[in-house]
């Protein structure tokens, strides 16, 4: 189950975090992935890593807010079957103190990054009437998280996006879903709660954890298997939804 044999693989954000982990469990299952992102040590990284364990990689140094680079980037690579959107950046705010700049920055990464992206590689799924999107969304799609404003904005966008897609392209054998995880380990937690919280780590990353009803936060991997099945074959009937992968958030913590 879940081969991914011959399956050519596009995955932003891919160095390090859940992009990582996706790009690993992916080259297990037999696809060559491309891993894009612009932290060129961790994609070296991360590549080394996968051609060890005997898979097929290959880095790029990419800016997703830059479509003309995606363009020339994704030519390159030529025939994409499956491409996962996973370049996101958060930000702490709400309404009325988050600054334009943030506001935008946001926004470049985590709307126009996706959307540049689907728009080059939508043209050749739709020619070879064959090809699987995911994009990664939030929980904050679905309840209001506490200064998060942008990020939320953002990830409603991408929501919005997956829906439009999975229902302009169902004729072209194109599948499109997201995923809306609650709080995943990876780097960028720890390096948020060692910059916001100095000489508190131990006692934030634990009053994190325990926010989610199952009482830790997930792991990359775990959230890189939801993503390996609606990927994969074994989802075929599966378009245009958006999976919480979340602990009981949404649902279990709503009185």
């Amino acid at each position: 189950m879940f081969n991914l044999t011959n399956k050519i693989t596009v995955i932003t954000g891919a160095a390090s975090g859940i992009g990582k982990a996706v790009a690993i469990v992916f080259a297990k299952q037999g696809a060559t992935v491309h891993l894009l992102d612009m932290n060129e040590a961790g994609l070296m990284e991360a590549v080394t890593e996968i051609k060890e364990q005997g898979g097929n990689a290959e880095q790029h140094l990419a800016d997703v807010t830059n479509q003309q680079a995606i363009r020339s980037l994704f030519e390159k690579i030529g025939r994409i079957d499956i491409l996962v959107n996973c370049a996101g950046i958060s930000n702490i705010g709400k309404a009325d103190n988050t600054s334009e700049e943030d506001f935008d920055r946001v926004y470049r990464v985590n709307v126009k990054g996706i959307y540049n992206c689907l728009h080059e590689a939508i043209p050749g799924m739709k020619n070879n009437k064959n090809g699987v999107i995911l994009n990664m969304a939030s929980i904050a799609n679905n309840v209001g998280l506490p200064d998060r404003f942008a990020y939320s904005m953002s990830k409603g966008a991408v929501l919005g996006m997956t829906l439009s897609v999975a229902r302009d392209y169902i004729g072209d054998g194109i599948r499109c879903n997201c995923i809306s995880p609650a709080r995943v380990h990876t780097p960028f937690v720890d390096n948020f709660i060692a910059k916001s919280y100095p000489g508190k780590e131990e006692e934030m990353f634990d009053k994190l954890s325990k926010s989610q009803p199952i009482g830790r936060m997930a792991k990359p991997v775990e959230i890189a298997h939801l993503i390996l099945y609606l990927c994969s074959a074994e989802a075929s009937f599966i378009t245009g939804c958006d999976y919480p992968i979340d602990g009981g958030f949404i649902k279990l913590n709503t009185p």
